[in-house]
C-alpha cells in the first residue's frame, strides 16, 4: 500500500486556524459549502489547515492541495510577497495551490469550481489508483 506523505505542522497555529475557523469569510462560507462533506468528487477537504508555518484556507491531503481565497489585501506588496514565500515553500513540500480572488467566488464560482475539478482531473489522470497498482489490466 503506497505510504501517505507526512506534511509538517507548527502546532502553535492550531488556535490561530481555529479563531480563522470561527470568522470565515462570505467567500470561504460560499466555497466551503460546495467543499464540505465531500460534496466535491467525494474528496475530503479541511478549513483553515496548518501546514508547516503557514495556514490554508482549504486543504485536501489526498490532493496534495491547498485552496487559497484573496481578498483585496492580497493586492498589497507586503501581503503579495508573503503569499509568494507561501506559496513556494508548500509547493517544495509538494503540495500544489490554487489562488481564487473573492471577486471570482461572489461573480462566478461555477468557473472556480470547474478549476478545481481540472486539478483533481488532472491529478487522477497522472497518480494511480491504490486499488489498481500491480494489477494487470
Amino acid at each position: 500500500m503506497k505510504q501517505r506523505k507526512i506534511i509538517p505542522y507548527n502546532p502553535k497555529l492550531k488556535e490561530l486556524a481555529i479563531k480563522l475557523r470561527n470568522n470565515s469569510t462570505k467567500s470561504e462560507i460560499l466555497l466551503w459549502k460546495i467543499l464540505r462533506n465531500k460534496q466535491l468528487n467525494n474528496y475530503k477537504f479541511m478549513r483553515q489547515k496548518p501546514i508547516d508555518n503557514y495556514i490554508l484556507d482549504f486543504y485536501c491531503p489526498e490532493l496534495l492541495l491547498g485552496i487559497e481565497l484573496d481578498g483585496y489585501s492580497h493586492e498589497l506588496e507586503e501581503i503579495y510577497q508573503k503569499d509568494i514565500l507561501k506559496e513556494k515553500r508548500l509547493n517544495e513540500l509538494g503540495v500544489s495551490i490554487l489562488r481564487f480572488k473573492d471577486e471570482e467566488i461572489f461573480s462566478s464560482i461555477e468557473n472556480v469550481i470547474k478549476a478545481i475539478e481540472f486539478y483533481i482531473f488532472e491529478f487522477e489522470k497522472h497518480t494511480p489508483n491504490p486499488s489498481q497498482e500491480g494489477s494487470k489490466i
